[in-house]
């Protein structure tokens, strides 16, 4: 019968002890010594930023010009939520994703904004992007000069920008585009259209604006062509009647309501 082994005397033991602990420590003094060695070594600082994506209003080239002496560290301390915001914070530039690649570049991926009115009273040059979102950039970078203007309390852009994209095409069958937009801090909506005519369109949601500016849109022309004139001579209307609207046409002293069928 095998006897049990005795056990290790006290003095093997702590040298077993002392011997691991002194490995443990040459592995951390070795993972450290890597570590200062790579954050120290040139080959890693950033040498390249690859831009893909929108690049519009801002070429690949200038991005990184203005975006780079902005960075601070190299590919393992870089701080990428820093680096993101960095570009956005470039003028068009609405979301950014940055990616390392190794050993020294980065990647960067870019959604710019798509501008589709103004914002605000002129001169502003703030602008709406197709998500509703307020945006600010220089005036001539703006392509086009047909971009609608909308204007309404802060943080109301995205409503104002869906009530424009619901009632313009109603105007479409007219030849009459809205080239203003707006609502006032009490809620009433007015609309100028590109003819210089104003449109008093009251309080509503969108169904019941829609409700009367179709009706408008149905009976204008004919409205119009009792008094010899066609719709481009409206100067203003009143929409807020419950049973019509009042029309003031171009040369035509006129005020009354028109009434119109339910």
């Amino acid at each position: 019968m095998a006897s049990a082994s005795a056990p290790l005397p006290l003095d093997v033991k702590l040298m077993n002890f002392a011997a691991t602990l002194l490995f443990a420590g040459f592995i951390a003094v070795v993972v450290w010594a890597v570590i200062w060695w790579a954050l120290r070594n040139p080959m890693f600082s950033i040498a390249g930023i690859t831009v893909q994506g929108d690049v519009t209003h801002n070429s690949a080239a200038t991005l990184r010009a203005n975006v780079t002496p902005r960075l601070n560290g190299n590919f393992f301390t870089l701080d990428l939520r820093q680096a993101r915001q960095t570009f956005e914070s470039v003028p068009w530039v609405r979301t950014a994703t940055v990616r390392r690649h190794f050993p020294n570049r980065l990647q960067v991926q870019l959604h710019e904004h798509q501008a589709v009115a103004f914002w605000g009273a002129e001169p502003e040059v703030r602008l709406v992007n197709s998500f509703g979102e307020v945006f600010e950039a220089n005036a001539g970078d703006v392509e086009g000069d047909n971009l609608p203007r909308l204007s309404g309390p802060d943080g109301q852009a995205r409503e104002v920008l869906t009530m424009y994209r619901t009632l313009a095409p109603l105007l479409q069958g007219l030849d009459l585009s809205i080239e203003e937009l707006a609502l006032s801090g009490h809620g009433s909506w007015s609309a100028q259209l590109d003819t210089g005519a104003v449109l008093e369109l009251g309080r509503g949601n969108a169904s019941e604006l829609t409700a009367r500016v179709r009706v408008f849109a149905q009976t204008l022309t004919q409205v119009t062509s009792k008094y010899g004139r066609r719709p481009e001579a409206v100067v203003s209307a009143d929409l807020r009647h419950a049973d019509g609207y009042a029309l003031r046409l171009r040369g035509v002293s006129t005020t009354d309501a028109v009434p119109t069928k339910k």
